[in-house]
């Protein structure tokens, strides 16, 4: 969600705008803009649409100059157009800026502003602000500020931001500095690329990458002062900090989609790799357990914990019921899944020995962290499962477990939930084996997973079959996806999935509840997908399956090779290996994500980016 680039150096600042927009661009968003200090003025390219867009306009119309913003925005005030489109202008352009976040009190302040007579051109929050700074740099004038003391400037964006509610990633320009660049931050992330005579900032580290290895990451209620030569960090209350220079993991997206058409497409066929890569080195076959090396707690403390509440959003929440169903069973610990939306604003009674999970992929999602925040302030270990190094969930936890999928570039998360289930089921093991879990036991959970990246791989080898079921499937508008115990989480996360990138309506239910409701929305134009692989209570989704067929409704089937009693029922079945139970969500996932990918394929939708989604959800 919302990317933002900025530099200042001795390069042309347009070429490292745009590139690093492109890497940007996973975040998902529906238009980009540039603005360049090129003296005496800053001119602005924006456009709505891709960057690809945008730098085409660019390339038409250039711009040279060594200091320079960039963004791409992701609509939350006003309409996608050009006009909203980020970076913003204040006063008569002695200001411009570009803004992560939401500003919850904009419309007073817009209309105090239009009171003292500024012209609003855009529907958007953050021209607010942009008014707002020149507002107060003229005041400040007014009242003897030397207009070219940094002293001054930097007096204006305090004044601002005491003004604003609610949250920002700002990066700001004065027309009158054109060697300065003033960064703030406050829920929404920043980093700083540190450089030899230059230097970078971006929402996140992927466009530093190639530039440098020497990162600051900016905290709440911090300003950055940037020029080429120098960085210095004050904080609103603690004045100015001494810079904790970070060195970047290089790990750089990689842009070859070689042989697949989509991201999402690749990314799904690396699961094998990814599963591997999560269970790397946290497998102890002697002591049958796994353990990992960053929950920074005592055994003492792991097994004093009574209660654990996993909190998470959207794809990470269907990872979390997993892990729900996995605590209970190995560990017998009581375990809640909570939408981290609702926990940050519930106030739940959360026992001394409770363990709070945060559930990420990004590490930036705003609601996932202000929730953890809430439980931090309160006293709770708090841990996170996330895939980014250096994310602001990663940085804040008390502790944590990395996914080590690598990054995902598609905004429908595929390798990166499958991870996560992954790591809830090591996890699991852990604290299992430190309670009552018996040696043999984790001797069979540690030989079932030690088998699963074959397995996946084997699952794969569907993709064709699925491609010829989305055929039949492709036109229908609404489906249904059904399963029971581990596979309700991954009938939802189906369901999601679908809904996600081919704009199909498609609901997730416990098969058994369809019976108390959903069931009235079976018809000829409602397929249902049943996730039925074997287990304890086979026979029971049968039954649920046989009230669907009863109905006229077509069926597509996830089950279990072998399965023939379900072939002769549904309409078409997708068969996965027969694994233990706590492992289906695994091997059911890869067809459901397969299944949506074909169906949007031939709907003529962008997977890679559907419309409205962002990968890093920064707002609330």
């Amino acid at each position: 969600m919302c990317g933002i680039v900025g530099y200042i150096g001795h390069r042309e600042a347009g070429s490292v705008l745009i590139q690093g927009l492109q890497k940007l661009e996973y975040r998902g968003y529906d238009s980009s803009g540039v603005a360049i200090h090129e003296s005496p003025s800053i001119q602005i390219r924006k456009k709505k649409g891709r960057v690809s867009e945008m730098a085409a306009l660019f390339k038409a119309s250039p711009v040279a100059g060594t200091l320079g913003i960039g963004h791409t925005r992701w609509a939350t005030h006003g309409e996608t157009n050009d006009q909203n489109s980020h970076p913003h202008v204040g006063g008569n352009g002695e200001v411009v800026i570009v803004h992560n976040g939401v500003i919850e009190n904009y419309s007073s302040l817009r209309t105090q502003l239009q009171a003292l007579g500024y012209v609003f051109r855009t529907t958007t929050d953050t021209e607010t602000v942009a008014h707002l700074l020149s507002h107060h740099l003229e005041e400040q004038l007014k009242l003897g500020a030397d207009p070219s003391e940094l002293s001054t400037y930097l007096k204006v964006v305090e004044i601002t931001l005491s003004k604003l509610k609610g949250t920002y990633g700002l990066v700001i320009m004065f027309q009158d500095l054109p060697n300065l660049l003033i960064a703030a931050r406050l829920g929404s992330p920043l980093v700083i690329g540190v450089g030899k005579g230059e230097h970078f900032i971006a929402s996140d580290a992927s466009p530093l990458i190639g530039y440098t290895d020497e990162v600051i990451y900016l905290s709440d209620h911090e300003i950055a002062v940037i020029t080429e030569d120098e960085v210095e960090v004050i904080h609103r209350d603690e004045g100015q900090q001494k810079l904790s220079i970070q060195t970047l993991d290089q790990v750089s997206v990689d842009s070859d989609l070689g042989d697949y058409e989509h991201y999402m497409l690749k990314e799904i066929f690396e699961q094998p790799q990814t599963l591997e890569n999560a269970m790397r080195g946290r497998i102890d076959e002697d002591e049958a357990t796994a353990k990992f090396g960053g929950l920074n707690l005592s055994a003492q403390q792991l097994r004093n914990i009574d209660r654990v509440v996993l909190t998470a959003c959207g794809t990470s929440w269907h990872s979390g019921l997993v892990g729900e169903y996995l605590l209970e069973e190995f560990a017998r610990i009581p375990t809640e899944v909570e939408y981290a939306s609702e926990l940050r604003y519930r106030n739940p009674p959360i026992s001394n020995d409770t363990m709070i999970f945060a559930i990420t992929q990004s590490g930036e999602t705003a609601d996932t962290l202000a929730a953890m925040r809430e439980c931090k302030r309160k006293g709770h270990p708090t841990l996170a499962i996330c895939n980014v190094v250096g994310s602001s969930i990663a940085r804040e936890a008390d502790g944590g477990i990395y996914l080590h999928a690598g990054p995902e570039v598609g905004v429908a998360s595929t390798k990166a939930f499958t991870s996560q289930v992954m790591v809830m089921i090591q996890l699991a093991l852990f604290l299992g084996r430190m309670r009552h879990l018996s040696y043999p036991a984790g001797c069979r959970i540690i030989d079932a997973i030690q088998k699963i990246p074959d397995q996946i791989q084997k699952c794969l080898e569907c993709n064709d079959l699925i491609k010829d079921i989305s055929n039949k499937y492709c036109n229908f508008n609404n489906f249904l996806y059904l399963g029971r115990l581990y596979n309700f989480p991954g009938a939802l996360e189906g369901a999601l999935k679908l809904k996600e990138i081919s704009y199909i309506h498609a609901e997730g239910y416990p098969a058994a509840e369809m019976k108390h409701g959903p069931i009235a929305l079976v018809d000829e134009e409602t397929p249902s997908v049943f996730v039925v692989p074997r287990g304890q209570i086979y026979p029971k989704v049968m039954s649920n399956l046989e009230e669907v067929k009863a109905r006229k409704g077509p069926v597509i089937a996830i089950a279990c090779e072998g399965d023939k009693k379900i072939a002769d029922i549904a309409d078409d079945v997708i068969y996965v290996p027969d694994v233990e139970d706590f492992l289906q969500p695994l091997v059911t996932a890869i067809p459901l994500q397969l299944l949506s990918y074909h169906i949007a394929v031939l709907r003529g939708c962008n997977v890679d980016r559907p419309r409205n989604l962002a990968k890093s959800v920064t707002v609330e």
